[in-house]
């Protein structure tokens, strides 16, 4: 297979809209928490573990997908993560109070992120070097979509008088047609021979091994921190968007379109640098990138009297493109380590990236969200430690013999 066959393409969409189905159920209720306070008989703060506890039971389910692919297959492990995100999104639609809407939520996010773990060891399986980059930004560059369009639909749901339960009913409907489009069109890219026994005594002594290796830490945590700086946006987007822009429910495509136009932007220009420039250089380009987003960002909100579009947003687009500047490169570099073990790594991987983006959903979106300049510096802060992991591995490699 070549980066240009047809049926490279198609993969590339098929992996892009399996790693979309979790972005869609964090970012299409974000425009009914009002409503969901309302009629759930609770306030904003308390509809906000809504994300919280999907988010916890992503991350650490992201920890089995991976290593059930090594044993079982991948075809296999997604299929069956679709079935339970279809009948958990319907559990979802049906729930009249909060504790059942948040279990229904946890059971969500258990089977969410299959797609985008074992996606990317499906890339990893089928392609090498500088074809797995671009195929990588492909699927990242179309995923890049779904969090631009989630709350935009959201609203557009509420905003044609449905109630808040429709949207579940649309994640079904979403996550069905994906089931029929991975049973019809997904090859079983690890074959039986290539497995691994899954055993929890190895599992657990595996994810030690992995966990405690210095080079994978490093890598893996500059990009899961380096995107919580853009991730804390998506999290606060309820007070960023109603709040500091003064926008109504319809108004989410004002923060998303900029932000993940700039991941879509370099996500592209990730695919066209492949095997044209070094991978460092790739990644040193996108932390500037980051830099000068938090700069500008930061500048703009401490002399604005009130926020205005586009300027409050335009910092935001430039920290977008360069985070999809920097993860393809971490990404493929941690999966690279571990070739017999892909899911694994992958599933680890996500794991520290989801474990970072619940910290910034359930703890520093609530403590900063009030804030345009506390916002703006919490970005910084993030993209300064992802920059720290990476310069740290870098400097380890340069130092090699």
């Amino acid at each position: 297979m070549t980066a240009a066959s047809p049926s490279t393409r198609r993969l590339a969409l098929l992996l892009a809209g399996l790693a979309m189905f979790g972005p869609f159920s964090i970012d299409t209720i974000f425009p009914a928490f009002p409503q969901l306070a309302q009629r759930l008989g609770v306030d904003e703060v308390a509809v906000q573990q809504t994300v919280s506890v999907y988010l916890l039971f992503y991350g650490l389910m992201s920890l089995a997908h991976g290593p059930l692919s090594d044993a079982w297959g991948r075809k296999r492990v997604i299929l069956g993560g679709l079935v339970v995100f279809v009948a958990a999104s319907v559990g979802c639609a049906l729930s009249t109070d909060l504790p059942t809407l948040l279990a229904f939520r946890a059971l969500q996010g258990l089977s969410a992120g299959v797609g985008m773990i074992v996606g990317r060891a499906v890339i990893r399986d089928v392609y090498q070097g500088h074809d797995a980059q671009r195929l990588m930004s492909q699927v990242s560059m179309i995923f890049g979509i779904a969090p631009a369009i989630a709350p935009i639909i959201g609203g557009w749901i509420l905003l044609s008088g449905a109630g808040w339960p429709l949207i579940f009913w649309f994640l079904v409907v979403f996550s069905l047609l994906l089931l029929a489009a991975t049973a019809r069109f997904l090859p079983e890219t690890h074959p039986v021979q290539a497995r691994t026994p899954l055993s929890p005594r190895g599992l657990v002594r595996d994810y030690l091994r992995i966990g405690s290796n210095p080079r994978f830490m490093r890598l893996a945590l500059a990009g899961s921190i380096n995107f919580g700086g853009i991730f804390l946006y998506i999290a606060s987007a309820p007070a960023f968007v109603m709040q500091h822009l003064r926008l109504g429910e319809g108004g989410f495509a004002w923060l998303f379109i900029p932000t993940i136009g700039g991941m879509t932007a370099g996500s592209y220009l990730s695919g066209r640098m492949a095997g044209r420039t070094t991978p460092t250089r790739q990644v040193a380009t996108g932390f500037v990138c980051c830099a000068l987003s938090a700069v500008l960002n930061i500048g703009y909100v401490a002399l604005a009297p009130q926020l205005a579009l586009p300027w409050a947003v335009l910092p935001i687009f430039l920290g977008g493109l360069g985070m999809a500047l920097i993860f393809p490169i971490l990404a493929l570099a941690v999966l690279d380590m571990y070739p017999h073990q892909r899911g694994l790594a992958s599933s680890l991987q996500a794991f520290l990236q989801l474990m970072a983006s619940t910290l910034v959903a359930g703890v520093v979106s609530p403590l900063l969200s009030h804030s345009p300049l506390q916002l703006a510096l919490g970005q910084a802060g993030f993209f300064a430690v992802g920059f720290v992991f990476w310069y740290w591995e870098h400097r380890r490699e340069r130092a090699l013999p």
